[in-house]
């Protein structure tokens, strides 16, 4: 099978692997779709982020949608159409024994650096998954089903928040996160969503699923300087860039007792304490996911949250890179992904 294989920073290759042996409560599935993440970028374009970085080729994907080409001894059929989480706690930790899947202490998620060796990705042409992975995907489109994963992180981060009807939210940072956080936080009952970003690409996307107000901080960076006024004004924040200068500007628009969402990764920053100590803001981090990624694949076959807006390119197998190069690119792109199979 061909598989898409990163070995260093532009470095992309297409590449024969092996396919995986099938085990007991596991499927092989002919890869449909698989969207590019900001992780996969960090990996193409730095080879890592962070302190995570590669050390050896890795496959990478993990937003991946799939037919079943043999369903072994589970209960689902050959042809159909599943979303495939790329999350697989161990289910025996003590974090998983707590309920916190996500915080597992032995998790193999799918092209991930963090561990070595590098667990590999599902950016193949056949992969092996268990069934416990794959949330059946009647109804969507193989794209839509890809986008099963970045929503439930999306979802995870509205669950952290708490209490959401009738809150004003600001979402920092208009990628796929953030915009998809739009699209969450509404559907969670926010009243009113103010969005920010560097692109006026990505804030038109964010005006047309639903926010009230889209703001370019790069054209004009004082605009989210009025809500500030009176000690803030937003409930809750989605701070999903990563970068200083957007969660202070967030940090000094929330309202006392404020929640903060950090959800972008982009290494470690300095905080404005005072305003948080002084605010009672409450800063809450946001990793993954675990149940929300079945939650968000029945909440878009219920057509309840459409994502089909932001799938802004497609590409074949054999022009992998240039999807990476599309996503790399925020004034034309959102998501770009990558067909496998049709």
């Amino acid at each position: 099978m061909r598989a898409i294989v990163i070995h260093a920073a532009r470095d992309l290759r297409i590449e024969e692997r092996a396919e995986e042996a099938i085990g007991p409560g596991q499927l092989r599935l002919r890869l449909a779709t698989g969207g590019v993440c900001g992780s996969d970028l960090h990996y193409y374009n730095h080879g890592g982020f962070g302190a995570v970085r590669l050390k050896e080729p890795m496959i990478l994907g993990h937003e991946v949608s799939a037919y079943v080409d043999d369903a072994g001894d589970t209960t689902f059929t050959k042809g159909q159409l599943v979303a495939v989480s790329p999350s697989r706690p161990c289910g025996g930790c003590r974090f998983c024994l707590e309920g916190l899947p996500n915080q597992c202490l032995n998790m193999r998620f799918y092209g991930s650096a963090m561990p070595f060796p590098h667990i590999q990705g599902a950016f193949r042409e056949t992969l092996v998954a268990d069934a416990s992975q794959c949330v059946d995907a009647t109804g969507l489109t193989p794209g839509e089903a890809a986008m099963g994963e970045p929503l439930a992180v999306t979802l995870h981060a509205t669950r952290r928040a708490g209490e959401m009807l009738g809150k004003r939210v600001l979402v920092t940072g208009c990628g796929p996160i953030g915009v998809l956080s739009i699209l969450a936080a509404r559907r969670a009952g926010a009243a009113e969503i103010v969005a920010t970003d560097l692109s006026d690409f990505t804030l038109s996307l964010a005006c047309k699923v639903g926010a009230d107000r889209v703001i370019n901080t790069g054209s004009d960076p004082d605009a989210l300087a009025a809500y500030g006024a009176e000690k803030g004004y937003f409930d809750v924040l989605y701070e999903c860039t990563g970068v200083a200068a957007a969660l202070a500007g967030g940090i000094a628009a929330l309202r006392p007792r404020g929640v903060i969402l950090q959800l972008g990764l982009g290494g470690d920053m300095t905080l404005p304490m005072m305003a948080i100590t002084a605010k009672e803001l409450e800063l809450r981090g946001s990793f993954r996911f675990h149940s929300e990624f079945a939650v968000g694949v029945g909440l878009m076959q219920k057509g309840l949250i459409d994502v089909k807006p932001l799938i802004t390119h497609t590409v074949a197998l054999d022009e992998a890179e240039t999807a990476f190069r599309l996503a790399s690119d925020r004034s034309q792109a959102m998501k770009a992904q990558i067909v496998f199979s049709a």
